[in-house]
């Protein structure tokens, strides 16, 4: 019975020694906006007291998040973030640790993923909806060890893929899949993707399984980046100002800057549809907009089309999809403290397949 008593009381001074505890967990953090340069580190290395999971949350230990060209958006403040210091990153993978009140407490242990989409209005159209909530913009992302989300905005990720592999998909991969969506491609009409990254890569391999009778032109400054497009498939390839052999039904833009958008409408077919898959677009080279011919880039009932975030459906429905193919992404690894090495070279280098932070 002593001894009972002792192990009972050695307990609850444990406890008492650690009530007051704060538990922390590293990130990186953003907390200022500026242009991002050759030797810009904007994301500094803290320590972050461990959030709690409220009602209808559940809490991730991440595993591995992507590095978006959305982020270089959210540092040189063309979508700012709605408060700073914030935690970027939304291409997150994580296993849930704990779940809040109201959560199915069997989710506890399982893989999940999340986007862009934090929290919304629900329904197909809550991407548009002024109740979005972005992750890693307007609340802490997934540059962490830890973050909280709502569960039904969490997904689960098929086994087939690694944390790396998958990370992409929550993305570049979703959004890839939703621009592709919009273009109103039928089997045996002929689609362009300007820009050949993280989504692009991607959409290529997705179009191929949707539209096996579709050709698939790509046009990219590099000529590695066309190299790895011809590994993967296309039809044809050429630099981003070419003229390709054929005028092409869609065209899904996933550039930074306004040139291609000139150069694809020009490429569009009659009734041809350009899907513009940004956020925002760079100031660089925007007075080539003046070179716009209403004959030639406009004429013919020729579209422009935006994709706006993401929706809740277009992860859930990727996600199988992606494994049913199977999707196979390409990834280049960083440690979390390396993530501002990762938006440098994502800014600044040729880019092949996406970059993932492992957490």
């Amino acid at each position: 019975m002593c001894e009972n008593a002792f192990f009972v009381v050695t307990i609850i001074l444990c406890w008492l020694a650690t009530a007051g505890e704060v538990l922390l967990m590293k990130a990186m953090v953003l907390e200022k906006i500026g242009e991002l340069g050759a030797e810009s580190c904007p994301l500094k290395l803290v320590e972050l007291e461990l959030p709690e999971p409220q009602v209808g949350e559940l809490r991730l230990k991440i595993r591995a998040c992507g590095v978006c060209h959305t982020e270089l958006d959210e540092i040189e403040g063309r979508t700012a973030p709605s408060r700073l210091p914030v935690v970027l990153g939304h291409e997150v993978i994580g296993i849930v640790d704990k779940c809040g009140y109201g959560v199915d407490p069997t989710l506890a242990g399982q893989r999940m993923g999340v986007g862009w989409i934090y929290h919304s209005s629900g329904g197909t159209s809550e991407n548009l909806s002024s109740d979005f909530i972005a992750t890693g913009r307007d609340v802490d992302g997934g540059y962490a060890e830890y973050m909280v989300v709502p569960a039904q905005y969490a997904f689960p990720i098929p086994a087939l893929f690694s944390d790396a592999e998958a990370a992409p998909l929550l993305c570049a991969g979703s959004v890839g899949y939703r621009s592709l969506k919009l273009t109103g491609l039928q089997n045996g009409q002929r689609l362009g993707l300007t820009g050949f990254g993280g989504s692009a890569h991607i959409v290529l391999q997705l179009a191929r399984h949707l539209f096996p009778a579709s050709e698939i032109y790509v046009f990219a400054r590099d000529e590695s980046t066309r190299q790895f497009a011809r590994q993967l498939g296309a039809d044809w390839v050429g630099d981003s100002g070419d003229t390709p052999p054929h005028r092409l039904q869609s065209i899904i833009d996933t550039t930074p800057a306004w040139r291609p958008v000139v150069e694809a409408m020009g490429n569009l077919a009659p009734g041809g549809r350009l899907i513009i898959n940004a956020i925002r677009k760079q100031n660089n080279d925007k007075g080539c907009l003046s070179e716009l011919s209403y004959h030639r880039h406009l004429w013919l009932e020729k579209e422009i089309k935006s994709v706006a975030n993401i929706t809740a459906a277009d992860i859930a429905e990727f996600l199988p999809l992606a494994a049913t193919i199977p999707i196979k992404t390409e990834v280049k690894t960083f440690a979390l403290e390396q993530a501002n090495e990762a938006l440098r070279e994502l800014k600044l280098t040729a880019v092949r397949g996406a970059k993932v932070l492992l957490i």
